[in-house]
């Protein structure tokens, strides 16, 4: 018996010590396996139990040669590394790469860490390999990701997305345009940091636990947020894979890494992705003190003077006249001008900002109405376009611009086009014009950048805006100097050095008072302009402005789209849930909210009520759903703190009448006010007809 039992322990000790090594990281919160072979066998939440990885490798490279062939695979499969587990991270080394049965001069080292509740994937590689380019590297991955069945794909794409079927949502992304990506071997839903998303991370997010990938990089460099479907045995595509893509550019004899991209399983619901990105933002983020008059502005009215066309819509007497009238009766003081110029919107840039309409008397006419404007409480924001250069201007014909602005892969100048109708059809589809567009690297378009600046000081208004500043283009500007070209992919970085730049001039001009801002929410960008105008309403079925809103409340951002007299209380409604500025574009600037009495009348009342609680819906901190009860998750509640009080707003639109109770622990309702149809009692339950929106006032006991 006793020799049986030693044979059985000899044959177990060989079965034990057969067995591949499996390499582990485990804090409290969040452990990491990798086994002999370099893949994720465990990226698992310590607190729920759930685990996310599926067993599949962590990385893929790509890179180019020189004679023309380019995205050569490189799959982390076919690699084995060479592993070691240090004291507190694991470490994979890849002395050199396989591919198509050969090798290339490529090392690739890659290291996890644990730290602060995250896993931390950092990547070294260098190349030495003749002729070629690594171009990018996706790491990490968690491939055949095991989600459970509430979680829901959340994107900070435009401010937020939320799609509430992964798979169905990526598939219905992919081949758009159709039969124009590799879809035989994957369906992928494209989405970039910056350009496509606000900020720099995505997640899968449930109700109680979620999965937060972020590149929390201070550098800002092109980041892709990989979603994408593989297909399973059978061959249909539900295998999932999430994942983060650089662009190292790394040529012969150079190395290149990175350490910024971090997972997080984490517990809680989709505001810990928001405390997770913000609390790195934290480290970077320096917003000035945003002047008080522009925290209060309830809104603007964004007219276009002149159009493209040359029809004009507004003269410099209607200024103190017609457009002042109509936004006192819905009680917004602020015009954002568009089209100033005699020339008219998007056209002859940068020089037509210097050629005021001479037949109404020019620059002296144009200051003297925006002075008298101003008299009766009336604050005004010039636009100039802080990045166009129309190829018919003198700046571009004779001037510095072709030196100035982007050169693509070819060397040839990039360009924008931009077309509006007038009464016909030929001007809006084929009388274009076309821009190119600037680096903001370069001096002599800073220079540009300041004299706009000077020019809106000169004419004595409240603010200065440059459109188009906030958000990274499609390409960017290429350097063809060395063997392969290489484009910048700190476009975004670029764009937030200049925006600090003109508000580091500006607060030397000794007004603080004068403000700075600029169009799309874009995170490293918003730290130094004190409004953004938004480049979307935010009001659709999967957007969720929630998300911009509750990681960075201390932004004025507008919303937008309201440009005709249809579906408004809803989306005027929704503009205050979420703390969002009024952009009044009526028939897309070209004319004023008195030819839309719908929106007039019900705008009129909402802004009653912005008035009333100025120091908690414009001044005070959204907080989203923190610190109060909704017991009817089919309302809609979101919440704004400001010292000792709190507001709580409530609405719904989606039925006739709906009902619910607003409970706020540690603090006493004092009173309320609202508009449409709405009761509320003084147990604080509010019912609420369609589009009824009330706001509930609280004091801390």
């Amino acid at each position: 018996m006793k020799h049986a039992w030693i044979c059985i322990l000899v044959l177990w000790s060989a079965v034990v010590l057969a067995q591949p090594p499996v390499y582990t990281l485990k804090n409290h919160q969040v452990e990491v396996a990798i086994d002999a072979k370099g893949n994720l066998v465990a990226l698992k939440n310590v607190l729920t139990g759930h685990d996310y990885a599926g067993g599949q490798p962590l990385w893929r490279l790509y890179f180019d040669r020189k004679d023309g062939e380019q995205e050569i695979e490189v799959r982390g499969a076919e690699n084995t590394p060479k592993i070691r587990r240090e004291a507190s991270r694991i470490v994979l080394q890849y002395d050199s790469l396989k591919v198509r049965g050969g090798n290339v001069k490529m090392q690739l080292a890659l290291t996890i860490s644990l730290e602060n509740g995250m896993a931390r994937f950092a990547a070294r590689l260098s190349n030495n390999e003749p002729a070629t380019i690594i171009r990018e590297l996706q790491y990490p991955l968690v491939g055949n990701c095991k989600l459970p069945g509430d979680h829901q794909i959340l994107t900070t794409s435009r401010g937020g997305q939320l799609y509430s079927d992964p798979r169905k949502q990526i598939l219905a992304a992919a081949n758009k345009p159709p039969y124009k990506s590799p879809g035989q071997f994957y369906r992928q839903m494209d989405l970039k940091y910056p350009g496509g998303t606000s900020a720099n991370c995505f997640a899968l997010a449930g109700k109680s636990q979620g999965l937060y990938l972020g590149s929390h990089d201070t550098t800002f460099q092109d980041t892709w947020h990989g979603l994408r479907l593989y297909p399973d045995a059978s061959g249909a595509f539900t295998a999932m894979e999430f994942g983060l893509y650089k662009y190292p550019n790394c040529v012969k004899g150079q190395s290149w890494s990175c350490d910024a991209n971090v997972v997080v399983p984490y517990s809680g619901t989709w505001h810990q992705t928001s405390k997770i990105y913000r609390k790195w933002a934290d480290t970077w983020w320096h917003q000035r003190e945003v002047p008080l008059w522009v925290r209060k502005m309830k809104g603007w009215q964004r007219i276009i003077f002149v159009h493209q066309y040359g029809e004009m819509f507004f003269r410099f007497a209607d200024l103190n006249g017609r457009i002042k009238k109509a936004g006192e009766s819905v009680g917004v003081e602020t015009v954002l001008g568009f089209g100033w110029w005699q020339s008219g919107m998007d056209n002859g840039y940068p020089d037509s900002y210097w050629v005021t309409d001479p037949a109404q008397g020019g620059d002296q006419a144009w200051a003297k109405a925006i002075s008298e404007y101003r008299k009766g409480g009336g604050r005004f924001m010039l636009y100039f376009n802080g990045k166009l250069i129309d190829r018919e201007s003198k700046f571009y014909q004779t001037g510095n611009g072709k030196a100035v602005c982007y050169n693509d892969n070819t060397g040839s100048p990039f360009t924008e086009q931009y077309r509006f109708p007038g009464l016909g059809t030929f001007t809006g589809h084929h009388n274009t014009r076309t821009f190119v567009v600037a680096d903001t690297r370069h001096p002599d378009w800073r220079k540009w950048l300041l004299k706009m600046a000077d020019r809106a000081i000169a004419f004595g208004v409240d603010s200065v805006f440059y459109d188009q500043l906030g958000y990274a283009e499609s390409s960017s500007n290429w350097d063809l100097s060395g063997e392969f070209p290489i484009p910048n992919l700190r476009v975004i970085a670029d764009k937030a050095d200049v925006l600090k730049m003109i508000h580091d001039y500006l607060d030397s001009k000794g007004n603080p008072d004068f403000a700075l801002g600029t169009e799309h929410f874009t995170d490293v960008t918003a730290q130094h302009v004190d409004y953004i105008h938004n480049i979307h309403g935010a009001t659709g079925p999967t957007d969720f402005t929630e998300w911009v809103r509750y990681t960075f409340p201390e932004l004025i951002l507008s919303d937008r789209e309201i440009r005709d007299d249809t579906d408004i209380p809803r989306r005027v409604n929704h503009a205050l849930l979420k703390g969002l500025r009024n952009d009044i574009e009526i028939y897309r600037c070209r004319d004023l909210i008195d030819k839309t009495p719908n929106y007039q009348r019900y705008l009129a009342q909402v802004n009653r009520l912005k008035d009333k609680y100025c120091d908690l819906l414009l001044l005070g901190t959204y907080k989203d759903t923190d610190g109060f009860i909704n017991e009817n998750p089919k309302v809609n509640a979101r919440c704004f703190v400001n010292g000792n009080r709190m507001a709580v707003v409530v609405t719904q639109s989606t039925d006739k009448t709906a009902t619910t109770r607003i409970r706020v622990p540690g603090y006493a309702f004092r009173e309320s006010d609202s508009v449409g149809e709405v009761s509320i009692d003084g147990n604080q339950t509010v019912r609420l007809g369609q589009h009824g929106l009330a706001v509930l006032i609280y004091q801390k006991e």
